[in-house]
């Protein structure tokens, strides 16, 4: 197994970090369609998550991965690891929800109530995070 470099974290670091700003453009972006100029949730949430992915294919391009290759290729690869990536994410919440006994249980701690399909949720995430992480350095972007 390779030694994980100090370098390839550093570059995790930075691909976590773009997540979160992809977040916060996403929630936004659906706040504002939404609740300010009034446009259908649906279709809010749909730019929403245009506008996270915009937001992060530019970020990841030049300063988490530092890519210097052709654009267009690298839009449609990116485009297709999220497709991938996201579809192994839904496959991981829908399994766990859906045929282990986690996808009805809830557990009340303190004012807080979490349930199976919350922790579903973390798990693909967790997944997603470092399937799309792997899939842009070792396709996307290398």
């Amino acid at each position: 197994m390779k030694k994980i470099r100090k370098a390839h974290i550093i570059q995790f670091t930075k691909y976590a970090a773009v997540g979160v700003l992809n977040t916060l453009v996403t929630l936004i972006v659906i706040f504002l369609c939404k609740s300010i100029i009034g446009i259908n949730e649906y279709i809010s949430n749909a730019l929403g998550y245009i506008a996270g992915l915009i937001n992060s294919f530019i970020w990841n391009k030049n300063w988490v991965f530092k890519a210097k290759d052709d654009s267009i290729k690298q839009i449609y690869r990116f485009a297709a690891g999220f497709l991938i990536c996201y579809g192994l994410q839904f496959l991981i919440v829908w399994s766990i929800t859906e045929h282990t006994s986690y996808g009805t249980m809830q557990w009340e701690i303190g004012p807080m109530t979490f349930s199976g399909y919350g922790i579903a949720t973390i798990v693909g995430m967790g997944v997603y995070t470092i399937a799309n992480f792997i899939y842009n350095r070792q396709v996307t972007f290398r």
